[in-house]
């Protein structure tokens, strides 16, 4: 593996990225969790002064949960994903001296970028050590949701940061997608509310409503509150063989981020 050949640059890199993204800020490391925290504010106030944390939270496998630990599993799993997909644009593009100084694995750059942005995780250990939600038996189930998630934030990585290579719209594109797919999965509300909405189109079978499970995030979310909350994997009524749909799809967008990488590769340095 050429990463055990490498760990020394990825963990340089690592650390640089960390360093860089916080240069010159008052508040440094803080922002980490800051933001993550800022955003649960906002929403927790939203859906209160609204009145919609019962209606958010559906109970899901006869599991009753309070709305805020339920919004920041969500949230701080979310800015995980977010993270990366965002620091993925400048992997590659950020590091041209790098790339034209000599060979090295180029993987190696967006994995960087996504090992830089785990450092998140720690907000959420340090909130459910806090709140004593953490178990012991949860721990398995945490296991798969990690490692889901840090394949999917890899493939993205890998993907997105070649295209940006190339066609420097994907900046934009990026911007526009991940303000779309923050409410595409159950960030803020039960999965069931999504698989309960398709029973509105008489033309939707009810066979199929497993499919809401297309979207990795979905299934990873429900690993995580499975594993921290208690909550069921799937909704009532769902056939759980369709949360195979979310490793699917990851390992759909980690062949197409590494097809991407090897063949653009070969011109990183010239376009650079």
């Amino acid at each position: 593996m050429f990463f055990s050949r490498h760990h020394d640059l990825v963990r340089m890199l690592v650390s640089r990225n960390l360093k860089i993204r916080y240069k010159g800020s008052a508040l440094g490391f803080l922002w980490s969790l800051l933001t993550p925290l800022a955003m649960i504010l906002i929403y927790a106030v939203f859906a209160g002064v609204l009145g919609m944390k019962r209606q958010l939270l559906g109970v899901s496998g006869g599991a009753t949960v309070a709305y805020l630990p339920f919004l920041v599993t969500g949230i701080v799993v979310w800015q995980f994903t977010a993270g990366t997909l965002g620091d993925s644009l400048h992997a590659i593009v950020g590091n041209a001296n790098l790339v034209k100084k000599g060979y090295f694995p180029r993987a190696i750059l967006p994995v960087s970028t996504a090992l830089a942005n785990a450092v998140n995780f720690l907000i959420l250990l340090v909130y459910l050590a806090a709140s004593g939600a953490l178990r012991p038996a949860a721990a398995l189930w945490l296991i798969p949701a990690i490692a889901l998630q840090l394949a999917l934030c890899l493939g993205i990585t890998l993907l997105v940061s070649t295209l940006n290579v190339f066609f420097r719209d994907t900046e934009h594109i990026v911007g526009l997608l991940l303000l779309a797919w923050f409410f595409m999965p159950p960030v803020m509300y039960e999965t069931s509310l999504q698989t309960d909405a398709a029973a509105h189109f008489a033309w939707f079978p009810a066979s199929l409503r497993g499919l809401v499970f297309l979207n990795p995030m979905t299934g990873i979310l429900a690993l995580y509150r499975h594993a921290l909350l208690g909550m069921g994997l799937v909704p009532a009524g769902i056939d759980p063989a369709w949360l195979l749909l979310t490793p699917a799809t990851i390992l759909v967008v980690c062949v197409l981020g590494a097809i991407a990488l090897r063949i653009g590769n070969r011109t990183f340095g010239d376009v650079l």
